[in-house]
């Protein structure tokens, strides 16, 4: 088989282009073969490019020579055709294709290269592997899920890049290489050739640079930005991501938000999908008591508080402390469940809580014990549609209703955390509609605003309590500000855990898309804050000199957020992985399988870097 070259041969459309008010037109399209269909005097090959698919005919009566080269083509062969467009005979149009109406009858047929037979066809919906897809990623990206994935990944790239520098933001890029500093990951580090034994770090997050771009009076900055931290991975984590991020001077809480909720409208505009803002708003204390989670997914009803319900007479009879909350919820649409299903699923819940010192009351059993009777009734009562999102009414035989109790005996844990109890049951919560998710369609996609529950969650705690090294660390980075009455009032110093921060979070459907705060933008509130979380003067210069310098050459109040664009495309697209919306992603244990990094470097590279290699056990 000979090769053809391209020569000046150009292409006039793209194979997904064309439709029936195009016969008669002559064409030229340039592709891949997806698939091909050989009837002897005819031979069909269904063409692919990134826009779609169009049926090529080759004649052999009309086009001998094209049809000798279909004859030796394959499937992913690089071919190029031109011929007259026409309408499919009556009958065989395909509905399910938006080409299915014509065809190209082919005059010409160029085979510009070959290809080996392929470990998997881009033509399949899925491909059960995922290392082989990661190992040949190329021919992953070729399949049209994929293809659609990208072009909505530009689509809200370009969107928000719009909207941004239409509101007057400035997008500045801002260094790879730069000073490790803690932010809550490792850092990748880089050796420096010219500088034995030292090394820089890639950033975790543009945060100090872009707080020394408001400094330097730029006001309005984005970036959509690289950033690297060497974590443990999941599927919504990968060692090197994509955020888009802001920053503002002179900012309330409130222009952060309508800027974000402004950029997200229209990158969700640019899916199809309009939204309805401004998204609601709860205080962090507020997420936990009704969700008992700091990133609610308000696509199942919230928490209620039952513990008024319980009389003196009923927690004496089921032994439960005066002081202890008893929660419930409901997760609708579960269907009704016989007895064997709910004595089952009353041990998994049981299971689930282990001696956490919490316990499962089944309402429908309630309601066959007269001296519960009260409970359940009043139960139910309190358990009402503003409490269910998807019933129009009380809870009905086909909505789980799950109340959750202290276990006798329970210890009182509010010295280590006092919400630790809404805590457990909120995650009962997610376990319980995740389970019933997909066969009763409680999360099923209409692809309309009510698919997309945004929340932002304020006023995060400043510190959190390390029970293992009995210190207080900053919940956020350190350059977080705090609220300002909890600076004045002494707070900093003598009531840490009560101490909150100008921190905000937004969420969509349980998963956090980004974090932001007003910065401290005074010299000797950065310093206090150092100092609280155990880092010296001296210290605090060694790290952060360049930046506590720059304090104090009047540094204007600012503020920002920075949001996973990887997070918001995969949501999107309806994807559970973030390597789905990532041309090269890793794999779990950070490993690219197609390029085999991370891999070893010579002898000499070492010694030109000043490094050795440690033996390892």
């Amino acid at each position: 088989m000979t090769l053809d070259f391209l020569g000046t041969l150009q292409r006039t459309h793209f194979c997904g282009d064309l439709r029936a008010s195009d016969a008669g037109t002559t064409v030229t399209l340039m592709g891949w073969v997806n698939r091909r269909r050989d009837h002897g005097n005819l031979i069909f090959l269904d063409l692919r490019d990134r826009t779609g698919i169009t049926q090529i005919v080759l004649d052999k009566e009309a086009a001998p020579e094209a049809h000798a080269k279909a004859e030796a083509s394959r499937p992913e062969y690089v071919v190029a055709v031109t011929g007259t467009v026409r309408r499919r005979a009556a009958g065989l149009e395909n509905p399910n294709m938006p080409t299915g109406e014509i065809e190209l009858a082919a005059t010409r047929l160029l085979l510009l290269n070959d290809a080996k037979t392929p470990p998997f066809s881009p033509a399949e919906d899925a491909i059960a592997n995922e290392e082989v897809r990661l190992k040949y990623r190329y021919l992953d990206l070729r399949r049209p899920q994929m293809q659609a994935n990208f072009l909505l990944r530009h689509k809200v790239a370009q969107a928000i890049r719009g909207y941004l520098s239409d509101a007057g933001f400035l997008e500045i890029e801002t260094p790879f290489m730069t000073r490790s500093t803690p932010e809550g990951a490792r850092d990748y580090l880089v050796p420096s050739r010219v500088h034995g034994g030292e090394f820089y770090a890639l950033p975790q997050s543009p945060q100090i640079f872009k707080q020394i771009l408001m400094i330097s009076g730029f006001d309005k900055y984005f970036q959509i930005a690289r950033c690297f931290r060497d974590e443990d991975l999941r599927a919504d984590r990968q060692p090197e991501f994509t955020q888009i991020d802001l920053e503002m001077t002179f900012p309330s809480q409130e222009a952060i938000f309508k800027t974000v909720e402004g950029f997200l409208t229209a990158a969700f505009k640019a899916a199809g999908i309009d939204l309805n803002a401004p998204f609601i708003q709860m205080t962090y204390d507020q997420a936990i008591a009704k969700y008992g989670i700091d990133k609610p997914d308000m696509r199942l009803p919230a928490m209620v508080d039952l513990t008024a319900e319980l009389t003196p007479e009923l927690r004496e009879t089921l032994k439960i402390a005066p002081e202890l909350p008893v929660l419930g919820f409901v997760i609708p649409k579960v269907g009704v469940l016989s007895g064997t299903q709910r004595r089952a699923l009353a041990e998994e819940i049981r299971a689930t809580f282990g001696d956490s010192g919490l316990d499962f009351l089944d309402v429908a059993r309630l309601r066959t014990n007269e001296a519960f009777l009260p409970l359940a009734e009043a139960i139910a009562a309190k358990l009402t549609a503003e409490n269910i999102v998807f019933g129009a009414g009380p809870f009905t035989t086909e909505d789980l209703a799950v109340v959750i109790t202290p276990k006798p005996g329970t210890p009182v844990l509010w010295n280590y955390d006092p919400q630790w109890i809404w805590k457990r049951v909120g995650a009962l919560r997610l376990q319980l509609g995740q389970k019933f998710a997909d066969k009763h369609g409680l999360y099923t996609k209409t692809n309309t605003a009510a698919d997309y529950k945004f929340l932002w969650v304020t006023d995060f705690p400043m510190y959190e309590w390390d029970e293992e090294s009995k210190v207080w660390n900053a919940a956020h980075h350190p350059f977080t500000s705090p609220h300002e009455d909890d600076i004045t009032s002494g707070r900093l110093v003598s009531d840490k855990g009560a101490v909150r921060a100008l921190a905000y979070d937004i969420v969509l459907n349980g998963t956090e898309l980004g974090s932001g705060s007003i910065r401290i933008h005074r010299k000797d509130v950065q310093a206090e804050i150092f100092r609280s979380l155990g880092m010296s003067d001296e210290e605090a210069k060694e790290r952060f000199g360049f930046f506590l310098d720059a304090l104090e050459y009047g540094t204007p109040p600012h503020g920002g957020i920075a949001l996973g664009i990887d997070r918001i495309v995969m949501i999107l697209a309806g994807a559970t992985s973030l390597r789905e919306v990532i041309a090269f992603p890793k794999t779990a244990k950070a490993i690219d399988l197609m390029v085999d990094a991370p891999s070893p470097v010579s002898d000499q590279q070492l010694k030109e870097l000043s490094l050795r290699i440690a033996t390892r056990s």
